[in-house]
Order: structure tokens, then C-alpha cells, then sequence
């Protein structure tokens, strides 16, 4: 035992730390792949579990091909869901804040506005076609 620690150098380190990246990428290619499978709404259940199949049964190819194929749709994918995540946010944040006014409640603020003199006519149509386009 005491031998073999001490043959263990260098390189043997920076191998056995390469190999366990490639592994720790490899993994997370994989997930990455799965996920991407399951959440994609353009392609029919068949042709998702085709994929599944093709990366199980063939999985360094499977992945590599997965990602030649279907890589820009992976993105297309990570947008709309990070789209979709970052309206739902917005919407429980004026939900519990209860900033959620109407437009209809926003005109009629600017329109009494206005007829207190605080708002030129100008300015209160820029603010209506603001709270109108929102």
C-alpha cells in the first residue's frame, strides 16, 4: 500500500482529476439531453421515446447526434422556459405586492391628475398611451 502511494504522481493525479471531469461533463450531458427530450412540445411521444431509446441503447452516440440534431432547439427551449419562469415571478410579485392596478384604474388616476392641474395635456397623453401599450 504504502508503495503504491508513493508511485501515485503527478500525472497520475492530473489524469485521475481529467478523467473524473470528462465523467462529471458526461453525466451532465446526459441530463441535460433527458430533460430536453421530456420538455419539448414539438415532437409526438414516439419520437421522444425513439430518443430515449437511441440514447440508452447507444448513449455516446446518441447524445452526440441528440445534440447535432436538435441543439438549437435545446436553446430555443431554455428561452421560452426561462421566459415563461420570469413572467410567472413577475405576476406573484404584483399578485403579493398588489401593485396589480387596472388600466382602466391607471386612466382614471392621470385623468384626475389632469383636472387637478399636476399634469399638462402633453404629459397626460404620453402617460395614457403608456398605460394603454403595458
Amino acid at each position: 500500500m504504502t508503495r503504491y502511494i508513493a508511485d501515485f504522481g503527478t500525472g497520475q493525479v492530473f489524469w485521475s482529476m481529467l478523467w473524473f471531469f470528462l465523467f462529471f461533463i458526461w453525466i451532465w450531458l446526459l441530463i441535460t439531453v433527458f430533460a430536453d427530450i421530456f420538455r419539448s412540445h414539438d415532437m409526438g411521444g414516439w419520437a421522444k421515446a425513439l430518443w430515449c431509446l437511441f440514447v440508452i441503447v447507444v448513449p455516446y452516440l446518441g447524445v452526440f447526434v441528440y445534440l447535432i440534431a436538435r441543439g438549437h432547439k435545446m436553446q430555443e427551449n431554455d428561452v421560452r422556459d426561462a421566459q415563461t419562469q420570469a413572467d410567472a415571478q413577475r405576476q406573484y410579485i404584483q399578485s403579493v405586492a398588489g401593485t396589480g392596478t387596472s388600466t382602466a384604474d391607471e386612466i382614471a388616476h392621470l385623468n384626475d391628475l389632469k383636472a387637478q392641474g399636476v399634469l399638462t395635456d402633453a404629459e397626460f397623453q404620453a402617460a395614457k398611451a403608456k398605460a394603454l401599450n403595458a
